[in-house]
């Protein structure tokens, strides 16, 4: 209380209110993975916060490219396309993409390398170690290492994921399930502790996002037309030159070239070995090749061999008696790809590009799903369990799951370990089914909601009495904590966060000595508080039950 000295009149305010608590943030997932602009392999994570993807590609770059093999059509045939990669490697911009898409916020980014590093377990480990020193993330999603690293490491790694979230209290993991293989998450042991501060979910995505490429990316892999027999004279008009291909002995094929100069009226064969030598063919005729051919046949008498065109020219490989077994294909120049032909077949170019434009990227679900949980909690609150949510930017799962196939990930009689099925349905789309974390078991901690309302309140509720630290240990301190506590209770209460029809009965709060602590508690410096809580809980089976009823008029 302040001395007066001097006389005048002072104004004293007297605070006739609790402290609040604010609730803390309940969505905010860190993403783990490599970007464009991460940091070298032996740096430390780039760890940020952003709120749109826009600012993610700001700080972190773009899509990795994917790379492709295209196989142009015979006859004029459409091109086939394949991919020469795993189809969602570094597939971190995609599931943050996804995610916000998914009605996801702000999210932390604990860029780990770039896309010229090589996945390590450790990178990522590296990673969690740098978000547990940032206090706001409140999920775990490890979807770039679902898709980098292998199902061993993937799920020790998550197993330090649930370490870290039970050590600190404030956070939740989302785990995919590796490769689709839900057996296999089941007998890791890895995952054999704190399993309720998880939730695993199954199957994969095929989502609408675009697949990153350029036309440097797709290699282009010619096949060889079929062998014709030919008649008239041969002439090399436009060619890169002449392949003369071994069919004989010896066991070792090799590849038989024209090495004359581009002018030259002598044309030689050489055995290099399956290496393609490409020449100028300018200034060669028919009678060049069939005095060349007639020399080396006759100083290699064993064996067939074959005469092919290299190269793509326009120009035609006419027909030419004194050549046995002639044959017109179109062997790949080295290096070969989209890029290098999108002015000079503008038809395989665009056919190519209609192909690649419709390619879309298959995901793990993690980053959607954290995306419905930030859209669960905004439009009805963390307790509302965050399934029988629509899945956005997808065509559906890469598989079905049936009612079977769902009794059997729900509900694990042996390991005890849940996954939530993500399911297709007729006119409905495409749907989070289910609610349990990976301790399916677990009456207290089965349902996610229940957890995630838990770590709400415990994280709130440690923030706000914060004040009360070094506070004289009586009455007074303990009746403001106990009624900064239950006021915040009751605006659970009242917005549907707890069960009961009174007060009283959905929450209670004890603090004082003689109820929580002894005088021995006082002596030591603890103040002890008691808060329960009726979390609500998802109606996981709705079950109708019908009979007749009999006419009684």
């Amino acid at each position: 209380m302040p001395v007066y000295k001097t006389p005048g009149v002072y104004v004293e305010e007297i605070s006739t209110l609790p402290p609040s608590v604010a609730e803390v943030a309940t969505a905010v997932p860190a993403f783990v993975g490599y970007t464009e602009l991460g940091p070298a392999e032996t740096a430390e994570p780039k760890v940020v916060r952003v709120a749109t993807l826009l600012e993610f590609t700001t700080v972190f770059g773009g899509p990795a490219w994917q790379k492709f093999s295209l196989t142009p059509g015979s006859g004029g045939g459409a091109p086939v396309l394949a991919s020469a990669g795993p189809a969602t490697a570094y597939a971190l911009y995609h599931a943050v993409s996804h995610y916000f898409k998914n009605g996801g916020g702000p999210c932390w980014i604990a860029s780990v390398g770039n896309y010229r590093s090589s996945p390590s377990k450790t990178h990522f480990s590296a990673g969690l170690a740098a978000l547990e020193k940032e206090d706001e993330p409140t999920l775990l999603v490890l979807t770039d290492a679902t898709c980098t690293l292998a199902a061993a490491a993937y799920y020790e790694l998550c197993g330090e994921a649930l370490a870290q979230c039970a050590k600190l209290g404030d956070r939740f993991t989302i785990i995919d399930v590796h490769g689709g293989d839900p057996a296999a998450l089941r007998n890791d042991s890895n995952l054999s502790a704190k399993l309720m501060y998880g939730a695993a979910y199954h199957p994969y995505l095929q989502t609408s996002l675009p697949v990153a490429w350029r036309g440097e990316d797709v290699d282009i892999n010619r096949a060889g037309g079929a062998a014709v027999n030919v008649t008239g004279t041969l002439g090399i008009g436009g060619a890169s030159g002449i392949v003369v291909s071994h069919t004989g002995v010896p066991a070792s094929t090799p590849g038989v070239v024209i090495t004359a100069g581009a002018k030259s009226r002598a044309a030689s064969f050489t055995v290099v070995g399956n290496l393609l030598t490409l020449v100028d063919a300018n200034g060669k005729t028919g009678n060049d090749i069939v005095t060349a051919w007639t020399a080396f046949k006759a100083a290699n008498p064993t064996g067939g061999f074959d005469i092919t065109r290299a190269g793509e020219g326009t120009g035609a490989v006419a027909a030419a008696a004194d050549v046995p077994r002639a044959a017109i294909v179109m062997p790949q120049p080295p290096g070969e790809t989209l890029a290098s032909v999108a002015r000079s077949e503008t038809g395989l170019y665009n056919a190519a590009r209609s192909l690649l434009e419709a390619q879309r990227v298959v995901l793990p679900p993690s980053a959607a799903v954290a995306g419905i949980y930030a859209r669960t909690d905004r439009e009805q609150g963390v307790w509302k369990a965050p399934a029988n949510a629509g899945v956005m930017a997808v065509f559906g799962p890469v598989s079905k799951v049936t009612d079977d196939e769902q009794d059997r990930l729900n509900v694990d009689a042996t390991a005890g370990k849940s996954i939530n099925a993500i399911r297709a349905f007729t006119g409905k789309g495409t749907l989070v089914w289910g609610a349990r974390t990976l301790a399916g078991n677990d009456n207290e901690w089965r349902y996610v909601s229940v957890r995630r309302l838990f770590i709400t309140i415990e994280e709130s509720a440690r923030k706000a009495t914060a004040f009360a630290v070094f506070e004289p240990n009586d009455a007074t301190t303990w009746l403001k904590v106990k009624a900064m506590i239950e006021s915040y209770l009751y605006g659970l209460w009242e917005r549907g966060a707890l069960a009961g029809a009174k007060p009283e009965a959905a929450y209670f709060v004890r603090v004082g000595l003689g109820t929580t602590m002894t005088a021995q508690d006082v002596l030591e410096g603890r103040m002890v508080v008691e808060v329960g809580v009726a979390a609500v809980r998802p109606a996981e089976f709705i079950i109708l039950r019908f009979s007749h009823k009999l006419q009684t008029e």
